[in-house]
């Protein structure tokens, strides 16, 4: 019997852009087909010789790499940071199935992608961590990110449940919403607690929402700044 040669499919970019990954259409067009093909200059034709038919879907009636095999074809030349926003995307738009993922990597082989994505997808293992709220995870996925020790959600500490806690430097970050935080006793309470924390021995500093979408990268320098100055005060006391 003859073998079945399956159709070329949309790939990379083009798909990242059908799934909604990208916001925006990439100018050449990334297919995948199963024998190699002259690419012209509106296409750009990537071979694979072996795609399972669970990678191949189909997305608004074009045939489409699934999601976990475009993260995959991305993450070949996706900069780190690249790829945990990728995930990051997908998990947003609730196209993010990590046993998908899972599974495309362990039939991945030699392909090139396969390492880089196997480390970011190291953010979402399971860990004992409890996160109430998108920014609690998101807040905590970013720390771990940048190399920064995984802090204790809704840790309770002297009495107190800490949004985010480090127990080894007794140091908080308090994640202000505005749906918690919002009214004027609220916000008394929150300024008595952290003085009472500090009696305690406990430093909290707090991160609000909106500065944290704003300025992520300021956030989580300072809070670098924040943890190892705190480190230096316990061996020194």
């Amino acid at each position: 019997m003859d073998e079945v040669v399956w159709p070329a499919v949309a790939s990379h970019g083009s798909a990242a852009y059908l799934w909604g990954l990208y916001r925006y259409a990439p100018e050449t067009i990334d297919v995948t087909a199963p024998i190699r093909r002259r690419a012209t200059r509106e296409f750009r034709v990537h071979f694979s010789s072996i795609l399972a038919p669970e990678d191949r879907l189909e997305r608004e009636g074009v045939p489409v790499t699934s999601v976990a095999r475009t993260l995959l074809d991305l993450a070949i030349r996706a900069k780190p940071e690249r790829i945990d926003r990728l995930l990051e995307r997908a998990e947003e738009i609730e196209l993010l199935d990590l046993h998908a993922v899972e599974d495309v990597l362990d039939r991945a082989g030699g392909h090139r992608g396969r390492g880089r994505l196997r480390r970011a997808l190291a953010l979402y293992q399971p860990d004992p961590s409890f996160t109430r709220s998108g920014f609690e995870k998101t807040f905590r996925r970013r720390v771990v990110a940048a190399g920064l020790p995984s802090p204790s959600m809704n840790f309770n500490a002297e009495g107190y449940e800490l949004d985010a806690y480090w127990p080894d430097l007794r140091f908080a970050v308090e994640l202000d919403l505005y749906e918690t935080h919002g009214t004027r006793a609220a916000f008394e309470r929150d300024h008595l607690r952290q003085e009472e924390l500090k009696l305690l021995g406990i430093e909290m500093i707090r991160v609000t929402r909106p500065r944290f979408q704003r300025e992520t990268e300021a956030v989580i320098r300072n809070l670098a700044t924040f943890l190892e100055r705190r480190r230096a005060e316990l061996r020194r006391a």
